[in-house]
């Protein structure tokens, strides 16, 4: 009797086949030693449209809306139709004893399979393989760890949830909106209200009216202030008049500093990697799309097996991965032992900010492998380093830094100097590449103190528009969405949700640009 294996792609059919040992090529399929393993190309099986459930929907007419089925039946797509040949026939085989699902660990995965699984009919009992590397270890110790099928069920309900709910407005708003405008208007659950974020920023730029207003600043000796309005809580005057009199009243005035505080503050470490936030630090740093920094994290996870699974919405890692995350740290490639040897590295670190199971969903963080990398190219490259370094980071001390504000009361008007000065570079060393050049530090001045303010100078500027989206800020604004909703109870809600997650986010994002 053969156990069926039902892998997401070919290259991941090929890497579990290699690992079972089931090298004997077959029709869409590697077998050997009591294995068989085959693939999905993706979808499968789909859900019928609209016209594939009554012929009379062919037309678009207002009079059949809303279309609400009490059940949507699946279809075979017809550009795979032989690859779902194949799956089905070895799935109901005499000779299969039991089916794993090795379709990808996370929502639409496992709604890949069972979509394949209720359109062959099959009645096997199946096991779920659930990995979050690609390693050879990894994949070893998964078999070894088979759940049955049955643990997963609300996984998929929530995913034919999401299947039916896209159908469901999809279908039905993009034929009203496409009807009532005489426009073809693609509508989507997720795409619409992106589109929505978009549109409202756009608004916002296209009906900003600048406002003049007046930087007045004032040279203390040995620091700078800049006036600042108590009454508006603002850094600016709002008239040249009143900038003008400001000037005239405190140049070559003796001033009071009223306030010198000093604080030592602390910043922790950032937060390991969920998909979301590797794309937006890849779109800050290196101008990539969502969209292709998925494609590159894919392929540092498949193809190199260089980083854990990546469309993840975890930024944590459980506590039993602590080993498996050090091992990964002592492989890294060379250029990076220097980080590792430094004496503010330390390997005992177990901060419930990294390691925190109550905060891991179907998957942790995104780390490197306990694989060293072979040659990549320079985006893959660039990408694995920031996922390397976020992890050497998390090791790290926090960043120390002493901030210091100094306010002056001259004629009247006050004056501010804000400053900070570095006293322990911690986590920072690890990510300085993309850190700001520090402030100037301040003087040490006491309360009490006077100071003349030598030269007074106004500047005029103007507001300035909110920034037009890119892919980071359009991704914040997806993940946080409902911030804004008046409803309290439904802010609420929307809390731990967002617009789409973080395996589609880019996809909605291509698609808007795809349909113009």
């Amino acid at each position: 009797m053969n156990t069926v294996i039902v892998a997401e792609k070919p290259s991941v059919g090929r890497d579990i086949a290699r690992v079972l040992g089931a090298s004997q090529p077959g029709d869409g399929c590697l077998m050997g030693k009591g294995y068989i393993v085959t693939w999905a190309l993706g979808h499968l099986v789909s859900l019928m449209e609209p016209d594939e459930l009554d012929e009379r929907y062919r037309r678009w007419r207002m009079d059949d809306l809303p279309i609400l089925p009490e059940d949507i039946p699946l279809k075979v797509l017809p550009a795979t139709r032989g690859q779902f040949a194949i799956v089905k026939k070895l799935m109901n085989d005499k000779d299969t004893a039991e089916v794993i699902c090795a379709t990808d660990a996370a929502r639409e995965g496992e709604l890949i399979f069972r979509y394949i699984y209720r359109m062959a009919g099959c009645k096997k009992p199946v096991k779920r393989l659930w990995i979050s590397s690609m390693t050879d270890a990894a994949i070893r110790k998964g078999f070894e760890e088979l759940r049955p099928a049955a643990d997963y069920d609300a996984l998929y309900e929530s995913a034919r949830c999401r299947s039916l709910a896209d159908w469901l407005v999809g279908m039905n708003a993009s034929r009203a909106f496409t009807l009532r405008y005489g426009a073809l208007l693609p509508l989507g659950r997720v795409q619409t209200p992106t589109l929505a974020l978009l549109v409202k920023r756009d608004r916002e730029i296209a009906e900003f009216v600048p406002r003049d207003y007046w930087e007045v600043r004032a040279d203390l000796g040995d620091f700078e202030g800049l006036y600042y309005d108590p009454e508006t809580r603002q850094s600016r005057a709002s008239s040249k008049e009143q900038a003008d009199k400001i000037k005239r009243e405190a140049q070559g005035r003796e001033g009071t500093v009223v306030e010198s505080r000093r604080e030592r503050k602390r910043v922790p470490p950032p937060q390991l990697f969920d998909l979301t936030a590797l794309q937006r630090e890849a779109n800050r740093r290196f101008g990539f799309s969502a969209d292709k920094t998925l494609k590159l994290a894919q392929a540092l996870y498949e193809r190199h097996k260089a980083i854990t699974y990546p469309r993840t919405d975890s930024r944590c890692l459980p506590p039993d991965m602590r080993e498996k995350a050090l091992n990964a740290l002592r492989n890294l490639p060379p250029r990076y032992h220097p980080l590792l040897k430094a004496p503010a590295f330390n390997p005992h670190m177990d901060s419930k900010r990294f390691y925190d199971a109550a905060k891991v969903s179907d998957h942790h963080a995104i780390i490197p492998t306990e694989r060293r990398p072979g040659a990549m190219t320079a985006d893959e490259e660039a990408l694995y380093d920031l996922v390397a370094r976020s992890l050497i980071a998390a090791h790290y001390p926090d960043y120390a830094y002493e901030s210091a504000r100094l306010r002056v009361v001259v004629s009247g008007h006050e004056f501010r100097a804000d400053g900070a000065v570095p006293m322990d570079m911690g986590w920072r060393a690890v990510l300085a590449p993309a850190e700001k050049k520090a402030a100037t530090p301040l003087p040490d001045v006491r309360e009490g103190e006077t100071r003349v303010a030598q030269k007074v100078s106004a500047r005029k500027k103007q507001t300035k528009p909110p920034e037009k989206l890119n892919d980071a800020s359009l991704l914040s604004l997806m993940e946080h969405a409902g911030q804004e909703l008046e409803d309290e109870e439904l802010r609420e809600r929307m809390k731990s949700s967002g617009l789409g997650t973080p395996a589609t986010r880019a996809a909605i994002i291509e698609r808007l640009i795809d349909v113009g």
